[in-house]
């Protein structure tokens, strides 16, 4: 159901939040054996919540936008009373945590469930999910395969229909990684616009959080509801609430849409190049365009990832290297190591570029690209193939994401399949602050059928 849809029904009486929280406890309990997407279920701070909602109902009061819609939350975001794992063993040495992060208290705020946290890669540096110490987080489409990362967790939790919608962030395309790969609806907000007070840190300069949903109106509400300034974190706009779901039946009327090519077709298989011209053909776009330097952008985006991701874990690296994950502590410690002159060249070609793409976004309001290069890849890859390169799997899947990330843009990533095909999504990209035109351009795909969620309920 979608959040319309349950809050309409827990409204009238036909649902309670109680009956709706058993019963994703009871799926939780049965099927998350099979794909490893929680790492914390707080069933007891579910059941609270549940508790208050129905005595409000009862009472007369009117409910909140989410009341009685359940989430699940990546596991570096901060729950009160639990240990924030970010997907590192030796987190679990922490002491819980006092509050709620800002947009997991928002969404309390608003009604919204919280079922518990769920899979990610350590530290969030990864993009397939399987993690040494919590375990693989598998795809509800295909077991065998993965679901992305490093939320992968929350896509799948989500994909499986164990959660309405769930939480997670993006780096480098950790949030339409996994959103291609289990077929679902997820949103990377322009950098600054939610905060990320209480969430874990990876790369300071990168890092966004934002939502999956199994439908675009979900993802507007979710959005909406997560919006405004917060003096704790330095990097969140002080911008005033600009609600997208208002907007999601404009059509396209005065939207300028182009697809991404060059750089974007050469990274990507054949059936993420025809997802992405059957997008570009319902939008109408027929031009098509290159972000210039892409390749160079990407690169400098490893470069900041590395440095920045390496500086921060350094001291417990030298402390207790054996102990840290074996995915990413090479990697980490590799970064902190690298020359200061390369992150500063990095991040001059960083301004450089943002400069050029601005002057391609003032002629076009969405820009469309693959989001992955294929479909989910069978667990435990090393190496695919991109158009006759053979390239190492795991850095690979977010080659055509971190051009995009790299400068902060807003997405709107939405899911295709063709029958009997694994899921991909498209990337919907905007000028920073026009999230609104990503989600329009959305709305209108799955109105006309060209997008949709296929959720795994077996």
């Amino acid at each position: 159901m979608s959040i319309a849809h349950i809050t309409a029904a827990l409204a009238e009486g036909r649902l309670t939040a109680a009956e709706r929280v058993e019963q994703a406890l009871s799926q939780i309990a049965l099927r998350d054996v099979r794909y490893n997407c929680f790492t914390q279920v707080t069933a007891a701070r579910a059941r609270e919540q549940a508790r208050q909602l129905d005595a409000r109902r009862a009472r007369g009061e009117a409910l909140p936008a989410l009341a009685g819609v359940t989430c699940a939350v990546k596991n570096l975001f901060d729950l009160e009373g639990e240990v924030t794992l970010a997907g590192l063993q030796l987190n679990a040495e922490r002491s819980p945590a006092r509050a709620d992060a800002t947009v997991v208290a928002r969404l309390r705020e608003a009604g919204a469930i919280v079922l518990g946290a769920v899979n990610m890669d350590a530290c969030a540096y990864g993009f397939t999910t399987e993690n040494t110490a919590y375990g693989v987080t598998r795809n509800p489409h295909d077991p065998g395969r993965s679901s992305g990362g490093s939320s992968g967790g929350s896509a799948a939790a989500v994909a499986a229909g164990l959660a309405d919608f769930s939480l997670g962030s993006d780096t480098n395309g950790s949030i339409r990684v996994p959103a291609s790969f289990c077929g679902v609806f997820g949103l990377k907000p322009t950098y600054g616009r939610l905060p990320r007070t209480g969430a874990y840190p990876f790369v300071n300069s990168l890092d966004h959080v934002g939502p999956f949903a199994t439908c675009v109106s979900d993802l507007a509400r979710i959005y909406d509801v997560m919006q405004g300034s917060d003096a704790a974190d330095p990097v969140c706009a002080r911008r005033a609430v600009e609600p997208a779901s208002p907007l999601l039946g404009a059509g396209l009327d005065g939207l300028r849409v182009a697809r991404l090519t060059g750089y974007f077709d050469a990274w990507a298989g054949d059936a993420a190049q025809a997802a992405s011209r059957r997008v570009a053909r319902a939008l109408g776009a027929s031009t098509e365009v290159e972000l210039p330097a892409a390749e160079q952008a990407r690169a400098a985006a490893f470069l900041i990832t590395a440095s920045e991701g390496g500086e921060l874990h350094l001291p417990t690296l030298r402390s207790r290297y054996q102990d840290f994950e074996p995915l990413s502590r090479d990697r980490l410690l590799a970064g902190a190591l690298q020359p200061a002159s390369w992150y500063l060249r990095a991040q001059r070609l960083r301004a450089w570029y943002r400069e050029q793409v601005a002057r391609l976004l003032r002629d076009f309001d969405v820009l469309i690209a693959p989001a992955t290069p294929f479909p989910a890849t069978p667990i435990g890859d090393d190496w695919v193939e991109i158009q006759g390169r053979r390239v190492p799997l795991r850095p690979s899947v977010g080659v055509l994401t971190q051009p995009v990330s790299f400068i902060g843009l807003p997405v709107a990533a939405v899911p295709l399949r063709e029958d009997g095909a694994l899921p991909l999504a498209v990337q919907l990209i905007g000028a920073p602050w026009r999230e609104d035109n990503c989600l329009r351009a959305a709305a209108f795909l799955e109105a006309a059928g060209v997008t949709r969620c296929e959720t795994v309920t077996a």
